[in-house]
This record gives C-alpha cells, sequence and structure tokens, in this order.
C-alpha cells in the first residue's frame, strides 16, 4: 500500500510514491520537464495558472502508473507547496485570476502601510511580524486594483489548499496557512480577523481550517475516474514548502533546526516561546504539529546570497573545475582563510539585513599570500557565516539549535561547508536522503493513521552523514567569524 506525496513549486511539480510499511520511495515524476513558466507583466510580479499546477500533477500520476503501480493502491495524499501564493476562486470554484505567487512583490507596499496603521506594537505582538508582502496583503491588492475581479471571489486560499479542493472538492486551510497568509493571532490562539477587518475584506472568504496532520477531506468519483486514485481516499497532510522541508527532515522539536543551501539558503528552526524579532528580520509560522498544549512555531530566515555566491565564483574564478575539485582545492587553505573574509550578500534585498541590499564584498586580500584556495574557502566559510548570523537572531528569540538536518545535495554536498557551518553554529549537522514530495507523503500516511506516531513515521529514515564540530578549528573561526561580522557592520552603518 502506498502513500502519494505531492510537491507543488514553482518551477515544477514533483509527485512520489511511498511504499508506507518499508519507508522507501518505489517511484516519482517531475513535470514539466524545463522549467515551469512564470508571468511577470510588470517588474516585480510573477503569476502561475493554479489549473498548470494541477495538469502537472495529472502528467505524473500517469507516469507513475505507466511503470505498473496501480493507483488504486494509494491509501492516502498529502500535499506540499510553495508558500505564500494567493489562489482565488469564484462561486464555481474556478480561478478568477492567475495565482499571485511567493516572489510576487506587488504588496509590498499594501504590507508596510498596514504595519503602520494597525500599529507595530499590535503586529509584534498579536502576528510576530508585520503583514508584509503575505497573502492577505495579495488580496488587499486585487481588492485595490481590480475591484470586478475581487467582487468574483467565494474563496481565497493558499496554492496546497486550491490542489485539495481539486481532488476532493471540498474548500479548507489550516492554521499553519493562515500564520503563512499573516491570518493568525499567536496571542489569542485564533484566526487574526482584524487583519481582514482592516484590509476590509469579509472572513467568509477564508475556507474552513482542517488540521495540517489528520483528515482534511476524501477524494471523490471524479477522481477516481480521472486518476485511478479510489473514492474516499483521505488527504491527511498539508503544509508549505518550508514547514514541509522541516517536517520531511524530522525537524519536529524545539531546538532542531532544519537547513537548506541551494541558490539561496533557508534555515528553518522550531521553538515554542512565541517571540517578535522587533527588526523583522525573520518570519513566524506555526509549525506542522502544533497544538495549543504543546506549541511549536517555526521560525524562516531566508538569505539570498548562498549557493549564488559558489556558483559565482565557479564561473568567473574557477570555470576549469567541478565543484567537488573546487571543495578539494578550498580545503587546501587553513581555516580563517589566513584573514580573507567575503560577505556573500550580493543577490538583492536581504531581509536578514533589515531590507538592505549591500553587495557582495571580498575583504583583506593579501596580493602575495592569497591564492584561489583562499578565495574559495572563504567563500564557504562566509556562507557559512551568514547562516550563524541568522541563527544569532534566532537565538534572540528563545531558539538554541542543537542539531541542524540538511538534505544531501547543493552547499551540504561539501564536507569543507558541513565541518564550518557545524563548527561556528556549535551544532551536529545531520544528513538524510529524502525531499519534499516523500515528507509529504510519510505526513499522509502519519495523518492517515498508518504510522501511529511520528517515531514511527520516520524510523525508516536513515541519516546518511553527521558532521560535528572541528574543535581544532573552533579558535581561527571565531576569530574570522568576527573579523566577518565586523566587515559587515562597517558597511551597513555606512
Amino acid at each position: 500500500m502506498y502513500s502519494l506525496g505531492i510537491d507543488i513549486g514553482s518551477s515544477s511539480v514533483k509527485v512520489s510514491l511511498l511504499d508506507i510499511q518499508s519507508g522507501k520511495c518505489v517511484a516519482a515524476a517531475t513535470n514539466p520537464k524545463k522549467e515551469a513558466p512564470i508571468t511577470a507583466v510588470r517588474k516585480g510580479w510573477a503569476e502561475q495558472s493554479p489549473d498548470m499546477w494541477w495538469i502537472f500533477i495529472q502528467q505524473g500520476i500517469a507516469e507513475i502508473a505507466a511503470l505498473g503501480y496501480s493507483m488504486f493502491d494509494v491509501k492516502c495524499i498529502g500535499i506540499t507547496y510553495q508558500m505564500h501564493g494567493l489562489v482565488a476562486v469564484g462561486a464555481d470554484g474556478r480561478p478568477v485570476r492567475d495565482s499571485i505567487i511567493w516572489c510576487d512583490s506587488r504588496a509590498v507596499s499594501i504590507g508596510r502601510k498596514a504595519l503602520k496603521e494597525i500599529g507595530r506594537e499590535k503586529c509584534l505582538e498579536h502576528l510576530l511580524g508585520s503583514p508584509g508582502n503575505f497573502t492577505a496583503s495579495k488580496l488587499a491588492w486585487v481588492k485595490e486594483h481590480e475591484p470586478e475581479t475581487f467582487a468574483k471571489i467565494k474563496r481565497f486560499m493558499l496554492p496546497g489548499d486550491y490542489i485539495a479542493y481539486k481532488l476532493s472538492g471540498s474548500f479548507a486551510t489550516t492554521e499553519t496557512g493562515l500564520s503563512e497568509q499573516t491570518l493568525w493571532d499567536f496571542k489569542e490562539g485564533r484566526r487574526a480577523d482584524f487583519v481582514a477587518d482592516y484590509y476590509g475584506f469579509s472572513t467568509d472568504l477564508i475556507p474552513e481550517t482542517v488540521p495540517s496532520i489528520g483528515i482534511q477531506a476524501y477524494t471523490n468519483a471524479d477522481i477516481q475516474a480521472l486518476l485511478g486514485i479510489p473514492e474516499g481516499t483521505p488527504i491527511s497532510y498539508r503544509a508549505g514548502d518550508q514547514p514541509n522541508n522541516a517536517f520531511s527532515l524530522n525537524v519536529l522539536r524545539p531546538g532542531e533546526i532544519a537547513a537548506t543551501g541551494g541558490t539561496s539558503g533557508v534555515v528553518y528552526g522550531v521553538t515554542d516561546v512565541p517571540k517578535a524579532d522587533p527588526q523583522s528580520r525573520v518570519n513566524t509560522f506555526l509549525h506542522v504539529n502544533h497544538s495549543s498544549k504543546a506549541p511549536r512555531l517555526g521560525v524562516l530566515l531566508c538569505i539570498n546570497g548562498t549557493g549564488i555566491l559558489n556558483s559565482w565564483i565557479h564561473r568567473n574564478i574557477c570555470p576549469d573545475l567541478s565543484y567537488p575539485q573546487m571543495n578539494e582545492l578550498a580545503a587546501t587553505a587553513p581555516a580563517g582563510s589566513d584573514g580573507l573574509t567575503i560577505l556573500p550578500f550580493g543577490n538583492g534585498a536581504e531581509r536578514v539585513l533589515e531590507g538592505r541590499s549591500i553587495g557582495a564584498a571580498l575583504g583583506g586580500v593579501d596580493l602575495v599570500r592569497h591564492s584561489r584556495a583562499h578565495i574559495l574557502r572563504a567563500t564557504q566559510e562566509g556562507i557559512a557565516f551568514s547562516f550563524l548570523y541568522g541563527i544569532d537572531v534566532m537565538r534572540s528569540l528563545g531558539l538554541n539549535p542543537a542539531v541542524i538536518r540538511a538534505g544531501k545535495a547543493n552547499l551540504f554536498l561539501s564536507p569543507l561547508f558541513r565541518d564550518t557551518l557545524a563548527t561556528v553554529c556549535d551544532s551536529t549537522i545531520e544528513l538524510l536522503d529524502t525531499d519534499g514530495s516523500l515528507g509529504a507523503a510519510r505526513g499522509a500516511a502519519l495523518g492517515a493513521a498508518y504510522y501511529k506516531t511520528p517515531e514511527e513515521a520516520f524510523s525508516t529514515l536513515a541519516v546518511v552523514g553527521r558532521t560535528e564540530p572541528n574543535a581544532a578549528w573552533k579558535p581561527a573561526l571565531d576569530e574570522a567569524y568576527a573579523r566577518w561580522k565586523t566587515n559587515l557592520e562597517s558597511i551597513i552603518n555606512q
């Protein structure tokens, strides 16, 4: 018997089939085969058709079925999705416009105005941050700029909510999803209707809530006819991509952190302390396993200039080397890179720097001593230092990481990067072989009670690598981080 996991990204949609008993992936498919289109009519805009995602899901399921796996053996379905997107549907259940997705920035000024007019203190106390450019602000933009479209809206929801509706015919969201939309009151432990009231839209537009992990809806007869999945199959897990990435890595307890190091870097930590960062350098959401009796909050840090710096160095400094060769050469330089420092913030405005765009910077170059090896090591150290800089913000909010978990991919393929990050953060790094769609499938099996506990759900998920702090490197890296941080703050304060 299988659990079906669906991962709705902005570049592709992946579906995976998890054998519930063995905990292994038996088949997976990703569509489209090239990157999915994003419509940008104006600078800073980003839209996608929700029905495009649905088509990709159908294609993926058909590919898996063609391999000989019967969809009639699917016992539960889990969904993960790109966060913060707006999907608005009319009375007929069809989208009234394309989705305004997560990377669309048109509502920034609306969220900034809301922070001021609702009151900064109230927003920090109740929302743990600014309304920002999140889903509620995107809906307010539609209300202001497209009133005829707004008048047609029967429900608005997140991308994953829409796909659950397509599978079941039922409109719903989760409390975790409400927190993504800045429609959750952390102080009162309920929906933040005051945000809807401020923006002037009826709470009738907000679907009812269902649990993130648990029975949410059941597939209908149309789905059995279309996809071969039996009518009555439970949809039993739903989460945004970053909370789901953490879940996929078994990051469920306070003090645990999930990290990714692709083009940008993301650190997502779990805490039980509801505390806002006054500078809004991080965002806080309800984690997938949150409850009123056992609070679990996810603190999200995003750093734009991480892996993209490493790829820039590859293209422009070391085009003759592969990434593994770059890692080997970097390891020949000493810890601390002999005083060479690199700030990786060259990929636009950084939330952790309070919205500043300072550019990447190379400092302390000695034209006699420094070589490509020093540049390569300083690159990986600079990226690790940027993670630490953000984690220090998390520590100020009560999150004290003991374990950092990551997928074995991108920057975490580098032993040097793992050693450096573990040492500067004084944390153990654990690598696991999983991804978002498999995490959603595992969550669905847990939500449908095929796994009785999270411990059982993750019992077959093996740690494929573990890195402990390197005591021999600690003094040099502490000194290098202090130098790096001084350089950063001198640029910020110019």
